[in-house]
This record gives structure tokens, sequence and C-alpha cells, in this order.
């Protein structure tokens, strides 16, 4: 037999014992771009299925029940198309809440940015058993809303609060601070309680900026403040802009006035003080109190588009005044 006649994939050399392995640089392009593509989407795929059916899925369900009377429990119900948004924007009880809950973003979110990047700054010094004080000014934002709730429930209850038990020792009337006008301070109180996430964040933030920029302006003769404003601040602002944008919506959707109301249930709803009645305990009145799956749909995606809306309108806004170590536009 002559070396003609041999099969070619005889006549192939083999690899050597030992380096058999073939390496990723010896495959064809195409096919190490489709082992990536099916590694990302492995990796990825609990994610992916998740999303779809926790966040798409309820989101679509619940477009589909803004044009219909569903009440959640009967099976006679019918499709209405647009009447229920009809409704809610010639519904005054809608706009109040609304606005109310616009001024509490306004007030809530520069106030707990403030707390948090001024506690930030107070950890970030080289001050001793520094670990432990982050670490106590943190654990407020670890307790669930419901626990917070209740503490704040307690702390301000007219009879045995705590509160009220300092303002005696100085003679002081005890105050009704979970009815009008005070209820609203007692949910910024909350808000700020909570803002050792802020302040972890902003941290994050602040031990990024580079000590060399703060060094030449201290031999430049720059003061600590200004300094704090000239370089910290703007270093800091893709942070801040983080923080102004993920609080605005979520103060817009708290629940806090619920859970330290004087009745937190469905039925109790409807007597929240007025000034803590925001657009989530109109949401919330006629979802559970009211039985208006429909409508209470309809209110919910008004509320997403607003915050798409408020969202945008914030980035279009800082535009020019948030700083990028890399442009986030710069094609890769």
């Amino acid at each position: 037999m002559t070396v003609s006649q041999i099969p070619e994939a005889v006549r192939r050399p083999r690899p050597a014992i030992g380096g058999g392995a073939v390496r990723s640089g010896d495959l064809p392009r195409t096919s190490m771009t489709a082992r990536r593509h099916r590694a990302f989407y492995l990796f990825t795929s609990p994610w992916i299925v998740g999303f779809l059916l926790l966040t798409v899925g309820p989101m679509a369900y619940a477009l589909w029940l803004s044009f219909t009377t569903f009440d959640g429990i009967s099976p006679h119900w019918s499709y209405v198309g647009f009447d229920n948004y009809r409704e809610l924007l010639s519904d005054p009880v809608t706009w109040d809440s609304l606005s109310r809950a616009g001024v509490f973003a306004l007030t809530s979110v520069p106030l707990s940015i403030v707390a948090g990047l001024g506690l930030a700054v107070l950890v970030n010094r080289p001050i001793r058993a520094r670990g432990l004080w982050r670490t106590l000014l943190y654990l407020p934002a670890v307790v669930p809303p419901v626990g917070a709730g209740l503490v704040f429930k307690t702390l301000f209850n007219r009879d045995s609060g705590a509160a009220n038990g300092v303002l005696n020792l100085f003679g002081i009337d005890a105050v009704a601070w979970l009815d009008d006008p005070y209820a609203r301070y007692v949910i910024l109180m909350a808000v700020l309680w909570g803002a050792g996430n802020v302040m972890i964040i902003s941290l994050a933030g602040l031990q990024d900026v580079p000590r060399e920029l703060h060094e030449a302006a201290r031999i430049d003769g720059a003061s600590a403040w200004r300094t704090f404003r000239s370089i910290t601040v703007p270093l800091l602002s893709p942070v801040l802009l983080f923080q102004a944008v993920t609080g605005m919506i979520a103060s817009v959707q708290t629940i806090m006035p619920l859970l330290i109301a004087p009745n937190p249930t469905p039925a109790g709803v409807t007597a929240i003080p007025q000034t803590n009645y925001m657009y989530m305990m109109h949401v919330f009145a006629e979802y559970f109190a009211l039985g208006r799956y429909g409508y209470a749909s309809a209110l919910l995606w008004v509320l997403f588009v607003l915050i798409l809306i408020a969202t945008g309108l914030i980035f279009r806004l800082t535009s020019g005044v948030v700083f990028y170590n890399v442009d986030p536009e710069a094609k890769k």
C-alpha cells in the first residue's frame, strides 16, 4: 500500500500525549462566537426567566386589567377600553394624591442625599472605631419597611410614645404626631432614619476620588469647603445622579404612610391623615379597599409613565453638570 492510498484521517498527525487539548485559538471564529453566545445565555437565563415571569408578565397582566372592570373576585367583568384612564384624569383625588407624592419626593430626596453625603464625609475621615460607626449608621437601612413603620408608630404614639415622653419632661403637652398636620414630618424622619443606604453609596464614591487632586488643591491654598465644592462634588456627580433617580422612584412609591397609620388595613386606608394620603395610598385603596382592580391598574400604569418622564427630565437637566471619568456614550 502506497502513502497516497492511506486515508487522510489516518495520515493526519495526532496531537502529542499531554498536549492533546485543542486550544481555543485552533477553533473556527464562528464556533467560538457561538460558544460565547451559548455561555452568555446560559448564565443569564435565571435572570431572564425571572424578569419575564415576575416583571414583564405581571406588567402585561396589569395593562390588560386596566382596560376592564375586573374586581379580583367576580367572574362578571367587561372590557371598557380607556374609560378607566378617562376617569382618573378627571378624578380630583388622583391629582391631589399625586401632587402630595411629588412634594414628598422633592422634599425627601434632597434631604436624604444631603444627610447621606454628610454622614459619608464624616465616616470617611480617619477617626477611631470608624468601621463600628459605619456599621451603626448603616443598620437602620437594613430594617424591613414593616419593622421601621412599627418602630416609628410606637415612638410617636400620642399616649405612650417616647417622643411625647421627652416633651413632657419640658412641660410641653402631648402632640398627635400621627395625625394632621404632623404626620408628614414623621414620614420625613423615617426617610432620614434610613439614610445609611445613601451613606454607603456616597462613601464608595468618596473613596474613588483621587487623593492627588485634594493634595494639589491643598498645596494651592484651597480651603476644605472649596475643595469639597470644586473637586469632590463634581467627581461625585454620577453617584448623586444615581441617588436622585432611585430616590425619586422610591419616594413616589412609598408605603410608609400606611405602615404608621392607626389602622393599617384595607378598610382603614381611607382613614390615613390627609397629608399622608399619597398616590400609592390611593392605589392601595382602589385595589384592596374598593376592589377596583381595573382602575387601580390604570393608576399604576400612569405612575409608570410619569416615572419614565421624570427620569428622562432628570437626565436631560443634569446632562451638563454630571462629570464622568469615562464618556458613557463613547464607542468601545
